[in-house]
């Protein structure tokens, strides 16, 4: 599959000029992740986009975010979060990121309560 870099790059050039959003722990967003190297998560469509959650904020510049997969694979690292914009998701554990607050395009809502904290936990055991 050819990567699509160039486009890409245009994209975050605009990016770069967005100013910082506001946002809470455990609100789902459309974030800009971009075209990337090898396995990890890509955004889709023309601005790159993918949905993750907030798991933690780092002032207003920069949060920690899972990105969110509709993949049905069932893997200990993609635990399901339920439903997201409609569509059964789940969380994709191993690229989790800090990204700048700019990288967030539009919100979408809030994971249930009780899905955020098991996904904390779930991360929370990794580093045991």
């Amino acid at each position: 599959m050819e990567k699509e870099f160039d486009a890409w790059n245009a994209r975050k050039k605009i990016t770069e000029q967005e100013i910082n959003r506001l946002y809470t722990a455990r609100e789902v967003w459309w974030c800009r992740l971009g075209e990337n190297i090898g396995t990890e998560q890509n955004g889709k469509g023309e601005w790159f986009a993918r949905p993750c959650i907030i798991m933690r904020g780092f002032g207003p510049d920069a949060c920690l975010v899972v990105p969110i997969s509709t993949s049905a694979r069932n893997h200990p690292m993609r635990p399901s979060v339920g439903v997201v914009d409609g569509k059964n998701a789940r969380a994709n554990i191993s690229q989790i990121r800090v990204i700048d607050t700019k990288r967030l395009a539009q919100r979408i809502g809030f994971l249930e309560e009780a899905e955020f904290l098991a996904l904390k936990k779930i991360i929370g055991n990794l580093f045991r």
